[in-house]
């Protein structure tokens, strides 16, 4: 199963104060491990939310709303994309990460939906074109 893990916002990630050397050293340490135990699939830190902007959609109508953005608790300073096995083996390699902030912080985990949750809707043909895009993705990267 694929798991995405969010690591939540905080004022310091909002303000653009980055990690110093020693948190960078003890992140990098973690993600070697993740690596090595094929775990990970991707993982990056994002900009403050003052870089970013939303698309609120309405219908066919569409309009950028420019960052920052309110409620940082609900933003997101970085994500990983994991394969794991279960829910269980997510949860507990996050146990093992480093505190992310080095302060008070918050990380989510959630699975990511697979071919195989989609139903019937997702039909032969939608299943061919995901695997064709898939495949275009993995030969650029």
């Amino acid at each position: 199963m694929r798991v995405i893990v969010l690591i939540k916002a905080t004022r310091d990630t909002e303000a653009g104060v980055l990690p110093d050397e020693k948190l960078l050293t003890a992140m990098g340490q973690y993600n070697e491990t993740l690596v090595e135990a094929g775990v990970m699939l991707a993982g990056e830190g994002l900009h403050p939310s003052s870089k970013g902007v939303r698309v609120h959609f309405a219908g066919s109508s569409r309009r950028v709303i420019d960052g920052p953005f309110a409620e940082t608790k609900e933003l997101i300073a970085g994500f990983w994309i994991w394969q794991v096995r279960s829910m269980e083996e997510a949860i507990e390699w996050i146990k093992r990460c480093p505190n992310p902030t080095g302060d008070e912080s918050e990380i989510e985990i959630r699975p990511v939906f697979e071919a195989e949750d989609l139903g019937a809707e997702f039909t032969p043909e939608l299943r061919k074109q995901e695997e064709r895009l898939r495949a275009q993705i993995a030969q650029k990267a």
